[in-house]
């Protein structure tokens, strides 16, 4: 039976205005930007993307005291800081770990047991899950009572930013950190999160004032005048648009998990709107975009939902296989009416779909280059897992109720500052004689709707059984995870 995609979606909003300037002579295109900070707190959280490219960019976001997101770059040109950290890794690491490994299996049951050990101090194998990289099985064990998730892993370095890449494939490992938020999501004994996700809005109150400026300073103006008028719509647009608000659901804000979803969501933005170039060639939106096309009240809502093909399960229900190896984005267009209500135009727009379609296709690529994108494709992995672990009452069979992992005083996870706000960014465009200024103004996951009978696959041909049967669990005392 196929498996319908889960409901996890990303809504971008886009504004584009169109000033149409007398003036004959073509520009080049070329795309500028103008942000303005607000705060002048110094507290602030961290996650990175790495672009892997001559200049030694690492660039993520940060969350300062009052919940305002914010891009934030780290350089290292010469690569004398990565090659540091990857001699000191080599030294602490054992060979075993950092081999590579197709399927390396973890026993949430025993590494929980192995941490309370060690009074609950956590190792860097332990935080990054002994480099882990895809949770692509689960499988539980009757006979030990193991509960194990399993997938491809290397030996990894930590970025400037605390995240762990892979030494080969420079692809993130799954985060400790973040598994347990996704379990707590879908506890032992209480009901699992409906959804999760996040979202970037502009308020109504700042589309309301949005569109009073543009009909304030009308659309045509004098030859000559692209040098004065030009920043003043920008600068126009921004004011008036103002703060945009961010909110999380699901899981608290205060999380890895829900600053990866609030990254990646923000950096899609960015690339879309012209204001971040990818590390791979894609179409963006405004690649695309006519001016004569486009509505001055325009909204363009681009979301991904998982591009996976099914859920696999074994005939016993002992193991779980996730399918698939994509996230897939796609848009819905809107307008602006009257007082900033929003509502679906029912039009498609030909730049709009020629940029999910490229983000689409170039997804896996762009997750390769782009760790952010592999940790969000990591968390809807973490996010179905763990709704299929409860559905599966693994937790009750084991006799597990994840005392350590289920607590945030034991095992804390609410440790970064919680993203409230984003600036409102317009990037600005030339086409010949016009002047377009797009302003990058969320995340929905429903895993109940992955695990449902009627969305699984059944393990036809019996290579998933196969998979688990062949597993063997002859571990020392204290060891958690094996090849």
């Amino acid at each position: 039976m196929r498996w319908q995609p889960i409901g996890f979606r990303t809504l971008f909003l886009v504004a584009v205005a169109v000033a149409i300037w007398q003036w004959s002579s073509a520009a080049p295109a070329q795309t500028t930007s103008t942000s303005t900070s607000t705060s002048t707190s110094t507290s602030t959280s961290s996650t990175s993307t790495t672009n892997n490219n001559s200049s030694g960019a690492v660039s993520g976001i940060e969350v300062d005291a009052l919940g305002v997101v914010r891009r934030k770059m780290m350089f290292d040109s010469s690569g004398m800081t990565a090659r540091e950290r990857l001699a000191a890794q080599r030294a602490m690491a054992t060979r075993d770990l950092l081999s590579p490994s197709k399927l390396r299996k973890i026993s949430l049951t025993r590494l929980e047991k192995a941490i309370l050990q060690k009074s609950g101090v956590l190792s860097e194998e332990m935080r990054f899950l002994a480099g882990l990289q895809r949770v692509r099985y689960v499988f539980y064990y009757p006979e030990t009572k193991d509960l194990v998730i399993a997938g491809p892993a290397e030996g990894w370095v930590v970025d400037g930013f605390g995240r762990a890449l892979g030494i080969q494939s420079g692809r993130p490992a799954v985060q400790l950190q973040d598994l347990v938020v996704a379990l707590r999501a879908f506890p032992p004994g209480s009901p699992g999160a409906e959804v999760i996700g996040c979202s970037i809005d502009p308020t109504p109150q700042g589309l309301a004032a949005m569109q009073q400026f543009l009909r304030s300073i009308g659309s045509s103006f004098a030859a000559g005048q692209q040098q004065v008028i030009a920043p003043r719509i920008v600068e126009g647009l921004r004011s008036s648009l103002g703060m945009q608000n961010v909110t999380v659901n699901g899981v608290s804000p205060k999380t890895h998990f829900a600053q990866v979803l609030v990254e990646a969501d923000y950096r899609m933005k960015l690339i879309g709107i012209g204001l971040e170039q990818p590390p791979i060639r894609m179409v963006s939106f405004i690649d695309r975009v006519n001016p004569s096309q486009v509505s001055r009240n325009a909204l363009f809502r681009w979301f991904f939902i998982p591009d996976y093909n099914c859920v696999r399960v074994s005939e016993d229900g002992l193991a779980m296989e996730l399918v698939g190896d994509g996230v897939k984005l796609v848009g819905e267009d809107e307008m602006v009416a009257e007082g900033g209500r929003r509502a679906v135009s029912g039009r498609s727009n030909m730049a709009s779909q020629a940029f999910v379609t490229s983000f689409t296709q170039k997804y896996p690529m762009l997750a390769e280059r782009s760790p952010v994108y592999a940790e969000l494709r990591n968390l809807i992995d973490l996010a179905v897992a763990s709704a299929f672990v409860q559905k599966q009452d693994y937790y009750g069979k084991a006799d597990w109720k994840m005392e350590f992992f289920g607590n945030e005083q034991s095992m804390p996870t609410e440790v970064f500052n919680s993203p409230k706000q984003v600036e409102s960014t317009v990037a600005t465009v030339w086409r010949g004689s016009r002047l377009m200024t797009p302003i990058a103004g969320g995340v929905q996951i429903q895993p109940l709707m992955a695990v449902k009978p009627e969305n699984v696959l059944a393990d036809e041909k019996g290579n998933l059984s196969k998979l688990y049967s062949g597993t063997t669990l002859k571990l020392a005392p204290g060891q958690w995870w094996w090849d």
